[in-house]
């Protein structure tokens, strides 16, 4: 910079040259063009939105047997139902009045039997890990 030519906190030097921040420079190929405008977004899409069609009624399923387990806080309840589609093993968790499920289609039982039973085998082999104390 060269003596005498001082910036003040205004942005003004003292021979009249304003100077400009790093957002005022003009665009390096003329004018800057406006960002696109996005239509506003709805609040909610319709369901006519997410799907063509009209809602599908639901699903009949038949109780073919059902079972369940309390295991520390949580409560398992296994359902073996069917349905048009086929027969299929829902497993849902209760914790506290929130629900998971997961759906086990019937022709893939005997895979997750199997997987079950080498975790089972490996949790037991594998040694527990001791807790630091604290």
């Amino acid at each position: 910079m060269l003596a005498g030519s001082v910036i003040h906190l205004s942005g003004w030097r003292t021979n009249n040259q304003r100077i400009m921040s790093s957002n005022e420079h003009s665009a390096p190929y003329g004018r800057w063009s406006q960002p696109p405008q996005r239509p506003l977004p709805r609040p909610f899409p319709q369901s006519s939105e997410w799907s063509p069609g009209a809602p599908k009624p639901p699903v009949r399923e038949d109780m073919l047997k059902s079972g369940e387990v309390q295991i520390e806080r949580k409560h398992f309840i296994f359902a073996l139902k069917e349905n048009p589609r086929g027969r299929l093993l829902r497993v849902t968790e209760d914790i506290g009045g929130r629900y998971n499920s997961i759906i086990i289609p019937a022709t893939g039982l005997n895979e997750f039997k199997k997987l079950l039973v080498e975790m089972i085998k490996a949790a037991e082999a594998v040694p527990v890990k001791a807790k630091p104390l604290e």
